[in-house]
């Protein structure tokens, strides 16, 4: 990649997994009752036809990875699990009660946190009873995120025998000293177990998430990391860049100084190398930062036009109503958003007061659904085009005039009614997206709120 173009654009920026992103959600005029509103519009259009989409999040660890931004508590004590899965299910009880049918689940995540952190026992206890109260789709699809270290045979049996047939484990990076950086030691021996582990119990998607730009990491750490997921060859990789946000209340980025990471050329380099390696063994680039084997099912629906991207990230298929259930979680009505609190007592007591725990949230404009349409286009397929009338909108000149200059860097083509991104341009698709997010655009942050861009 070309030096120049990378100190160009390399800014802080979104990662868009969502539109407005949510430092410009409008949290002062959302109400629960408009979400409730758009809950119940969302399910009458769209359960019958496309199901719905759950993401639980369990939060707790027992140490604390110092590279992780996500909502998290540190806690050996496992006590904690049965008194949280109550108010988990005591929230999806309070979400049936919107429905005017029965749910038909089409896609589960279970995110964190560590949800093996809970018990084999426990997790099963937690999905039959959600799924009590639903239908499941014929081809749903049901994952999970496993740490190696702590991922047992017993957690991937109950795990299957409940329907779950994909996994990802949090590799990050297989250097020594860059796991200590990051209080995440885990030999490729456990890697490696649990991959073929969740394979010969019958786990037909096994994925890996390995970051770039960590502390310390170097362009031969990231080459080693690649030839040891080589030797495992996972169904789909996440491959991403470390997100520095340290700014932000409740993460453990604070294990290293800023001069232990590696600079903006540096990751690129890391990145490049890296997707160089991974597509001489038949990896296909998935949107931004992914990549399947032709038989993943990712690569499948990418090929189908199938491919969406919501707060779970890259999905397979899309539903139009995604419930977040759990600490901090977020849910998608499509007409809007809203977030759950992000204090664990406060969430187990609103919920047991019968109180859906959102504490902010967000209805969309009609004009805010027709910049997401370009977005989400731009995310995941790397075009979009305002042919018809309902993508029009009245800002679409400003938005080609920002466009100009990657335009002339050969980052975008663009035509009368359309924007194509590049091959070269694909690892600026944030930026491009950029031009794109008015609110952003009107109301640029005084103070660093997004991760870096490159």
């Amino acid at each position: 990649m070309h030096t120049n173009l990378i100190h160009k654009y390399n800014v802080p920026g979104p990662r868009y997994t969502s539109y407005p992103t949510v430092p410009y959600w409008d949290t002062d005029v959302f109400s629960l009752k408009d979400w409730k509103i758009s809950i119940q519009k969302s399910f009458s259009e769209s359960n019958t036809s496309e199901g719905i989409s759950l993401y639980i999040h369990l939060p707790f660890c027992e140490s604390m990875c110092t590279f992780c931004g996500c909502n998290k508590r540190i806690t050996k004590r496992h006590d904690v699990e049965v008194p949280y899965i109550n108010a988990v299910l005591k929230e999806w009880q309070l979400y049936l009660k919107l429905f005017d049918g029965k749910p038909k689940i089409k896609e589960l995540h279970l995110g964190g946190g560590t949800p093996t952190f809970f018990s084999p026992k426990n997790l099963n206890y937690l999905l039959t009873s959600i799924f009590y109260f639903a239908k499941l789709d014929p081809n749903i699809e049901l994952s999970f995120e496993g740490h190696p270290n702590n991922t047992t045979k017993e957690h991937l049996q109950a795990l299957y025998d409940v329907g779950f047939r994909r996994v990802s484990f949090g590799v990050q990076d297989y250097n020594e000293t860059v796991q200590k950086a990051i209080h995440r030691v885990q030999p490729f021996e456990n890697v490696k177990y649990v991959t073929e582990t969740a394979r010969k119990i019958g786990f037909t998607s096994v994925g890996h998430d390995i970051i770039f730009g960590l502390p310390f990491q170097t362009e031969e750490a990231v080459m080693e990391t690649i030839y040891k997921t080589k030797e495992l060859l996972p169904d789909r990789l996440a491959f991403y860049s470390y997100a520095h946000v340290p700014w932000q209340k409740g993460n453990g980025q604070r294990g290293f100084k800023e001069t232990d990471l590696p600079n903006a050329e540096e990751k690129r380099r890391q990145y490049e190398i890296g997707k160089k390696l991974l597509s001489e063994v038949g990896y296909v680039e998935i949107g931004m930062d992914h990549f399947a084997l032709k038989t993943d099912s990712l690569y499948k629906s990418m090929k189908n036009d199938t491919l969406h991207r919501n707060f779970m990230g890259y999905t397979a298929s899309k539903t139009q109503l995604m419930v977040g259930l759990g600490v901090s979680a977020i849910s998608d009505s499509w007409y809007g958003f809203a977030q759950n609190v992000k204090g664990i007592e406060e969430y187990q007591h609103l919920v047991h007061e019968g109180i859906i725990p959102v504490y902010r949230g967000h209805i969309l404009t009609k004009k805010d659904e027709i910049i997401r349409k370009h977005i989400l286009n731009l995310m995941c397929h790397f075009e979009t085009d305002w042919s018809i009338d309902s993508l029009h909108f009245d800002e679409l000149a400003d938005v080609s005039e920002r466009l100009r200059e990657m335009e002339k860097d050969e980052l975008i083509e663009i035509s009368n009614h359309n924007i194509r991104v590049t091959e070269k341009g694909h690892p600026y698709v944030r930026n491009i997206c950029m031009a794109f997010d008015l609110r952003l655009q009107r109301n640029k942050p005084e103070t660093q709120l997004f991760s870096m861009t490159v």
